[in-house]
Formats: C-alpha cells, structure tokens, sequence
C-alpha cells in the first residue's frame, strides 16, 4: 500500500508544481496586458477639400502612468473631462492639467502624459494627413 501511495504522489506532484507555475505564468503574463490607456473612438471624417482627417476619441488613462513619448502628424487639442495630468510637451514648461482644462499640443512634437492618483479622461481630438499613422513612438 505504501508503495502505491509512493507512486501516485510521485506521478501527482510534478502536475500540481506544473499547473502552479502555468498559473503563475499566466498571472504575470496578464498583469503585463494590463492596458493603460482605453481609447474610444468617437468620430472620423475626412476634411472637405484637402487631405486630411480629423480624428475625435476619448481616452481613459490608468492612475499613476506614464504614457510614454510620442507625436502625431498633426496637431493635438483635448478636453480633461475627469482627473488629472502631467502634460510634458518638448520645448515647453511641464503644466499640471485638471478637469476643465484643455491643451495644444502642435504636429510633430514630441510629448508626454504623467497621470496622478485619479487617472484621467480626455476628448481629444487629431488633425493628421489621410492614411497617416494616429501617433508614432518617440524614444
């Protein structure tokens, strides 16, 4: 008896240490694809008469992120519908934005967004070339 209980812990332990770690793997693996930024595309459309789009979305940003650098073809304008961030724009002095406040961010300039502990929601809304990409990483 002793033996056969020997066996079944020996062939049941590997399996239970196996789907521990597959767990553990997948738990990490999630929290990794934790998104930070939710993008909700409102409107697209193009602008009669030339060759842009305008692009309007409403983004909703984790608390206590940094969104990373970045540029748009065009110009950025947004509205803070709830919370609060840091907008660091090159070339200019970091601002605080809160609910009720908006900003300019100019085409091609590199930019970044640190939120506070409430996260934040944006309207924003892009002027960028037809067929160009909405936003391209900047190291």
């Amino acid at each position: 008896m002793l033996r056969q209980v020997s066996i079944i812990l020996a062939a049941t332990v590997p399996l239970v240490m196996g789907t521990a770690a597959t767990a553990q793997q997948a738990a990490v693996q999630a929290a990794a694809e934790v998104q930070t930024i939710k993008r909700t595309p409102l409107q697209r459309f193009e602008v009669p008469g030339t060759e842009y789009e305008t692009i309007i979305g409403i983004a909703e940003i984790v608390p206590n992120v940094n969104v990373g650098r970045h540029t748009h073809p065009g110009p950025e304008s947004g509205y803070i519908i709830q919370g609060s961030f840091e907008l660091l724009v090159e070339g200019e002095a970091s601002r605080m934005l809160s609910a009720g406040d908006s900003y300019l961010i100019p085409a091609g300039v590199p930019h970044d967004a640190i939120t506070g502990h409430d996260g934040a929601k944006v309207i924003a809304t892009y002027l960028i070339p037809a067929g160009k990409p909405l936003a391209t990483p900047v190291e």
